[in-house]
């Protein structure tokens, strides 16, 4: 299979799950405002959606969205514990999780990369990234991830868009859970790994 994707944009958070499962696989860069693949091709003929992630698979269907390829890959390496079993309470917790972390953080985080963002808009928007870190401060309270104490799937997400407050110069040291929680996060040897894959690491 074929992971594409941009560095350090939300498709850095399949790419941590595909190592932490162990899976082999490609990967293309996409030059995101040009629609192209380092291969020359069109991206839009991959996915018409025109952004990453997208997931190629062996017999050729193409997955999208974050969440989705996130708990795809994680399923297909079960002893991964990436995931937990469908029908269980902890799955849809950690489909809660993922979605929060699709709608709540990356969202309105994502929403600042706009450059057409005006300072008056940009304030109303800090103001809900705040009141969304302030609900994940206490969610961490007193754990190592966000489902507990084993790292999993919504974990590779959350800490790729919360990686993104270094960017717009979001100080999270006011939210010494989710500090702590990043530093954890980033310092996983996949992590590290998918990182300098990404050109982020040296």
């Amino acid at each position: 299979m074929k992971l594409y994707y941009s560095p350090g944009a939300c498709s850095m958070a399949t790419h941590i799950v595909a190592r932490e499962a162990g899976h082999t696989f490609d990967l293309e860069k996409v030059d995101i405002p040009n629609k192209t693949t380092a291969g020359g091709g069109d991206y839009w003929k991959i996915n018409p959606k025109g952004y990453v992630p997208a997931l190629m698979l062996d017999n050729g269907e193409v997955l999208t969205e974050v969440g989705v390829i996130c708990q795809y890959l994680a399923d297909q390496k079960p002893a991964s514990g990436l995931v937990p079993e469908f029908g269980t309470i902890a799955r849809y917790r950690q489909m809660e999780a993922l979605n929060f972390a699709a709608t709540e953080i990356h969202k309105q985080i994502g929403a600042l990369f706009n450059p057409k963002m005006t300072p008056e808009m940009k304030e109303v928007q800090i103001g809900t990234i705040e009141r969304r870190f302030n609900a994940l401060e206490k969610m961490l309270d007193g754990k190592e991830y966000i489902m507990g104490d084993q790292f999993s799937a919504a974990d590779a997400y959350l800490f790729t868009v919360l990686n993104w407050t270094t960017m717009h110069q979001i100080d999270v040291s006011k939210w010494p859970n989710i500090k702590a929680y990043m530093a954890r996060i980033g310092g996983r040897p996949k992590v590290q790994e998918t990182m300098k894959a990404e050109g982020l690491l040296k």
